[in-house]
Formats: structure tokens, sequence, C-alpha cells
């Protein structure tokens, strides 16, 4: 239900002449707020790159390195934001079809991450698109062999390309699948896993609706799709484990729902829990995730789910032990023992620890801030606990060295949920947070504007 002119949604109140309505405020200081604290970080890591800190990187607080690069194709991202936004401002998403939104969110997402990837130029978008070459020794280790590979996978770990080792033996194996379905050519082979990614924006919406209602996700969607995280989707496998992790979350509420009892609701939790153990082999990560779906469950006070999803979550691992001869908690250790001789000498833990949280401000863009206020508010808390903890985790255990912008990917679309939550617990719908989201669309193209990433 719309808000009627004049009315103030948060409060019913008719709004006094000449004061910006108290969404518009919140906004506004919401935008500042994280405007400061975005400064002060990139202040901190100008200070650790002053005094010489180990950061390992030319760019803190990203990887990668410094550059300026603006031309004819950096128009492009900004269209595509206009083109959303604009809909968005104009109630288009409050009034067309559920399935229609669903499918708009998933092309804006999709030409949203590449037109970033476009603004680096024609050289830095072929770059991009034929990044799956870093793996192409690892498929040569496949061969024709796929259970020797995995079975295999742990003792020649240390031969394997540097995207491949700190990963189980899933995305190899994607590609692998790919070439011998015939899809072989770079462009082509880019292009589907970006498409794949951008599967999780639609996931994640429909997790939304199902825990805090249509209008809240409808109006979510600007935030998903013009996030400053999807320069770092395009071409990336990391953003298929965010596309599993939705879909596990998205089953997960699928399950808990108040209208499904019985045995149906406790095979969709058994679906939640595959889609964990999938990503669990894609990913020593995303289980975190899993989490949130814990939460969920007792927060709905559907406890006993936590079973079939659990069972569910098992079934892949211990296939792929049992069958295949991989073991995930041993290849968890040899990834670990590869990160602490490749990468932790090289990186300061007590800088990085700062600077990775200063990487997820700016990735996750300023609805992060008005998110973190009314987390409270929202049913979709379990989301945003899920992921704030796993996150948290790797701050605190030291294991936030550089890349958090690929590694945290998975978590990134739950951290702002709450952005669209009522101002007050049970209070009125709020707008979607435009100014917001177009402060987080200047950050995403300056930062691809700047930043060459390293596919």
């Amino acid at each position: 239900m719309t808000t009627p002119a004049g009315v103030d949604a948060t409060t019913g109140k008719p709004e006094q002449p000449g004061r910006l309505p108290d969404q518009a405020r919140r906004q506004w200081r919401d935008a500042a707020g994280w405007s400061v604290l975005a400064v002060t970080g990139l202040a901190l890591t100008a200070a650790a790159v002053r005094v010489g800190a180990q950061l390992g990187t030319a760019s803190a607080p990203f990887l990668g390195r410094y550059r300026f690069q603006l031309g004819p194709s950096s128009i492009l991202a900004p269209a595509v934001a206009a083109a959303v936004i604009v809909l968005a401002a104009r109630g288009w998403l409050d009034r067309t079809r559920w399935w229609a939104v669903l499918g708009w969110s998933y092309l804006c997402t999709l030409a949203w991450a590449l037109a970033l990837a476009v603004v680096d130029g024609a050289a830095g978008f072929t770059r991009a698109l034929s990044s799956p070459d870093e793996y192409s020794a690892d498929l040569a280790a496949v061969g024709r062999s796929p259970a020797h590979f995995v079975r295999h996978f742990t003792e020649h770990a240390g031969q394997l390309s540097v995207a491949a080792r700190g990963h189980p033996p899933g995305p190899v194996l994607l590609l692998w699948g790919l070439h011998r379905a015939g899809v072989r050519d770079n462009l082509v082979l880019g292009l589907l896993i970006t498409a794949l990614g951008a599967l999780a924006v639609p996931l994640v919406l429909a997790a939304v609706r199902g825990t805090c209602g249509e209008t809240a996700a409808r109006r979510y969607l600007p935030v998903l799709v013009l996030a400053p995280y999807a320069i770092w989707t395009a071409v990336s496998l990391d953003a298929v484990v965010a596309t599993l992790g939705a879909a596990m979350v998205a089953a997960g509420v699928h399950a808990s729902a108040r209208e499904r009892t019985g045995w149906r609701a406790g095979a969709w939790a058994g679906v939640a829990g595959l889609l964990a153990g999938g990503a669990a082999l894609f990913s020593y990560a995303v289980p975190w995730l899993g989490l949130a779906l814990i939460l969920l469950y007792f927060a709905r006070r559907r406890p006993f789910l936590n079973l079939a999803s659990g069972i569910g979550a098992l079934v892949p691992v211990l296939i792929a032990s049992d069958v295949f001869g991989f073991s995930w908690a041993a290849g968890l250790r040899v990834a670990h023992a590869d990160w602490a001789v490749r990468i932790a000498p090289h990186r300061s833990a007590l800088w990085w620890s700062g600077i990775s949280l200063v990487a997820l401000l700016l990735a996750v863009g300023p609805p992060l801030l008005a998110s973190l206020r009314k987390v409270r508010n929202t049913p979709a808390w379990p989301f945003l606990v899920g992921a704030g903890t796993a996150v948290l985790f790797s701050v605190l255990a030291g294991l936030a060295r550089g890349g958090v912008e690929h590694a945290w990917l998975p978590f990134f679309p739950w951290l702002t949920v709450a952005a669209v939550a009522p101002e007050r617990q049970a209070g009125p719908p709020v707008a979607a947070p435009l100014l917001l989201t177009v402060l987080g669309v200047v950050v995403a193209v300056v930062v691809e504007a700047v930043l060459a990433t390293p596919w």
C-alpha cells in the first residue's frame, strides 16, 4: 500500500512545509555517516601504506593496482544504473507482476556487472572475459579422469594454479564440465559464468519476499542490483558460489514457511542442505552462511528442520569423500597451510584486520549503514547476523588479509537486507533507499575507473 502524498510514511502524520520527510532525512544521515566512515577508513589505509606496513598489494584496501581510465565505454554503467533507479522512483516495481520483477532484477544485474567491466575499456573487458585461462593448466590436470583428479586433489594442490589452491575441486570441475560440453571459447565461457553468478540476485529477492513480504523485496531490488561489489562478480567463480549460497537460503525460507509442514517442509529443508553441501565443494568459506539457515529455523520456531538440512549438507561431502576420495577437512587444512606459507608472511594481520573492513564498507556501499541501524526491525535478521558473523570471524581469526572483495561475495547480498526494513518494528514499509543506492553507484564507477582488478 502506498503512502498518500503529503503524509510521512514513517509517522503517518502530515509533512510540515519546507521539511524533508523523515525517511529522506535518515537517508541523508546514513549517507553522511557512511561517508565519514569511508573517509576515515581510507585515511587509515593511507597511513598503513605510508608507514610501510606489509600489505602485499599496490592498491589497498583491494587487490590489484591503481590507474585511472575513463572512455566512451564508461558511460554504459551510469546508463544502466539510471534505468534501474528511474523505474524504481516512478513506482514501476510496486505495480508490475512479481515474476517480471525477478526477471528484471536478473537482466539488470547481468547488465550492471558487464557494464562495470566495460569501464576498463575494450582491453580490460576482453581480459576479464578471458580470465578462465587461469585454470587452463588445472583443466589439463583433470584430463579425462575427474575422479582421479578429485581423489588426488589435496596431494597435488601445490601444482595447481593460484586461483585453484584456495578452493575445493568444485570450480575446476565446473570449468572442466563446461569444456567437455563444448563451451571452449573464452568469451562465451566468461559470459556464461557471469550469467550464473547473476542468478544470486533473484534468489536473494525470493528469500527476502518469503521473510519480509513482497513490498520489501521489491524495494530491495535497486540496492541489490546496483551494489558496488558487482565489480568483482563478472567472470567470477566466487559469484557462482554466491548463487549456490542464495539458493540454499531461498530453499530454507521456502521450507520454513508457515503453510509448509510435514514431509514437504522436511524435503525442502533437505534441498537447502544439499545446496549447502554442494556449495562447500566450491568454497571453504561458504558453509558459514549455513548459520543464517540455522538462525532462520529457530526464529520461525522450526528447529527440527535443522536436522533435515544437516543431513542434506552431509550427503555431497560424504559422496566426495567415500566415493571419490576427497576429504573436505583435509582439503581445508592443505589450503590453510598454503595460505600460511604463500600469503600470511607478506600481509600484516594487524593492518588487514582494519583494512578488510574498509574494503567491505566500499564494496557493499552506503546501504550497509542503514541496514546495520535497523537490523532489529526486520524478520530477515538471521541473514544479516549469519553473514555478519562469518565476516567477523574472518577478521578476528586473522584470516582477512586482502582479497575479501572476492572471498566475501557470498555474504555481501545479505548484509544490506535491513536497508528496506521499517524504521520501527511492525512500522509502515519504507521506500527504496534510492539516495544511498545512487551514492553506491558513484562508488562503483569510481573504484572501477581507478582500480585494475586482478581477474
